[in-house]
């Protein structure tokens, strides 16, 4: 083993990229920076009434450049000869139509403004009546290539996003090449290798989002994909049959990229991931971890021995692909499309309509305090049998069983209901949406034998992770970094620069530790049981009727 060398972890999350200078030795985090993107945060190509979430690939090159120099400024010139490696996670699924270099669209002149040229959010859920339509064919055809995607595919993913842009958007058709995920974008772009037909993929992206499987010799068949749709004509030979690990060298740092960034031209680039599997890896998974991503949604990480979990297929989760999460264990990966997401819903519907009335000052100051204050409040309210009960389904359902024309409903409302007890609820239904996931693993064959939590909500709400442990009937430990995916990507690139020689060495030096455990209150577990059959009851009555 090498000592004293460095690795950077780059985080893309929703809002903001994160970027992390780690010690491959201690773990320590030398250097932290953050950067938010420019046109995503003044809503530039989003039209949430309609489900659609755009990013600009701008957004995310000028968000990288500064976040990595803001990083590099914090620590000397030693350190930063010293490092050796660099790995990068995304949201996922967010792919974006390339030409034939591996370009963008959007960075073209002609579609600089054009969101179906632009990368696809995950949460982007326009492409419902797409999914739709790849479920009835995978359940007539001779391979059901849903069957490793939980036997549900999603609009949140890869081929339900291009089909729906390649039928409304003839000059996307027209010149689109291949289509490529962020995280393997981004990656190759550090090299200054794009040409789609020979970058690196990434196996958690493509097993868990684009129906790949090494049992299907890749993707889906031509056969199956023209049947879906003719536009899809040709299209898979235009993007790959091979996928690599995270653990994986994508390439070298290309010399424009060193020198824009003040690197070392040794530096190694890491083939890309998703943002939750990377964070359960800087969060120590170990097999038959619960680990969970708690943040704007939840991903749900859970791996374990390919002899013992590999033979099932389990129904209604997001995908179980061989070397996901680490390279040996079967990676599964589950969670709700809103968590953090529906608390901010709340405030903002309770703020929103005041905001002209008390002034843009004093209405940050309120949108700060408010989910801080809601919760304190809630947390002191009394847990009863009959309280109201609230779904999670605020912006689809994930898992269990994909489905994202579903929504949230809250029952129980009367004249006496106060602004705290609809918060305790919603808190209370993105708890039982979590407790619906566990009882799925665990019916399916699967046990659970810890829960990890990382992200915003786990290091920002006690009431929520308290509710949650409560609901769960199981301890929670809560990560002491603040930035696990990103620690992740840097464990990752350990491996990929060979300071180590696998994923689970590097993680003994460089994981993350806890610095908290919630326990299950006892009074309150009873409780929480009969409230989420109300709550299993009101969900069956919304999904027959939705």
């Amino acid at each position: 083993m090498k000592h004293n060398q460095y690795t950077i972890g780059v985080d893309f999350g929703t809002d903001s990229v994160r970027a992390l200078v780690v010690d491959t030795q201690t773990g320590n985090c030398e250097a932290a920076a953050v950067s938010t993107y420019k046109r995503w945060q003044s809503g530039q190509f989003c039209q949430p009434n309609l489900s659609q979430f755009r990013q600009h690939p701008l957004d995310y090159l000028e968000s990288l450049e500064q976040v990595i120099s803001k990083a590099l400024e914090q620590v000397s010139s030693e350190i930063r000869s010293r490092i050796v490696g660099l790995s990068v996670d995304s949201t996922g699924s967010t792919p974006a139509p390339v030409d034939r270099q591996g370009t963008p669209l959007a960075l073209l002149p002609q579609y600089a403004d054009n969101p179906n040229a632009m990368f696809i959010l995950w949460k982007d859920h326009m492409a419902n009546q797409e999914a739709i339509e790849i479920n009835q064919l995978a359940k007539e055809w001779e391979t059901d290539f849903t069957q490793f995607s939980g036997g549900v595919y999603s609009s949140e993913w890869f081929w339900s996003k291009i089909l729906r842009v390649l039928r409304t958007d003839p000059d996307i058709r027209r010149d689109a090449f291949s289509w490529v995920e962020h995280c393997d974008w981004i990656s190759a772009e550090l090299t200054g290798n794009t040409d789609p037909l020979t970058l690196r993929r990434s196996r958690c992206a493509a097993g868990h989002k684009a129906m790949w499987n090494e049992a299907f010799g890749g993707l889906p068949s031509e056969a199956f994909l023209v049947k879906l749709d003719p536009l899809l004509a040709g299209l898979r030979s235009r993007l790959y049959t091979d996928t690599y690990t995270s653990d994986q060298p994508m390439g070298t740092i290309s010399s424009q990229w060193a020198n824009r960034l003040g690197l070392p031209a040794h530096v190694i680039i890491g083939v890309g991931g998703f943002d939750a599997h990377m964070g359960a890896v800087g969060a120590h998974i170990k097999p038959y971890s619960f680990v969970r991503v708690m943040g704007t949604s939840t991903c749900d990480m859970l791996m374990a021995p390919n002899d013992e979990i590999g033979h099932l297929l389990i129904k209604g989760i997001c995908g179980q692909v061989d070397g996901s999460i680490v390279p040996g264990m079967q990676g599964t990966e589950a969670g709700q499309s809103a968590y953090g997401d529906y608390y901010a819903w709340f405030r903002d519907i309770l703020l929103e309509p005041v905001r002209e009335l008390v002034g843009e000052k004093a209405y940050q100051v309120m949108r700060d305090k408010l989910l801080p204050y809601l919760s304190e409040k809630a947390a002191a309210l009394p847990v009863c049998k009959d309280d109201m009960v609230a779904l999670d389904w605020i912006n689809g359902r994930r898992t269990p069983d994909a489905k994202h024309t579903l929504k949230a409903a809250i029952s129980g409302l009367n004249l006496g209901t106060s602004a705290e007890q609809i918060f305790k609820a919603i808190v209370e239904a993105t708890a039982f949406g979590s407790k619906a996931i566990v009882d799925r693993y665990r019916a399916e064959g699967v046990p659970i034998k810890e829960v990890i939590a990382l992200g915003g909500v786990a290091i920002k709400s006690p009431f929520a992770m308290q509710t949650l442990s409560d609901v769960l009937n199981l301890p929670i430990k809560i990560t002491s970094s603040d930035q696990a995916c990103a620690l992740g990507a840097a464990i990752n690139a350990a491996v990929a620069s060979a300071v180590y020689t696998n994923v689970q060495e590097a993680q003994k030096a460089m994981a993350s530790d806890y610095n908290r455990i919630y326990t299950p209150r006892e009074e309150r577990v009873k409780i929480y049981e009969d409230l989420y059959k109300r709550y299993l009851s009101l969900g069956q009555f919304i999904e027959a009727n939705d």
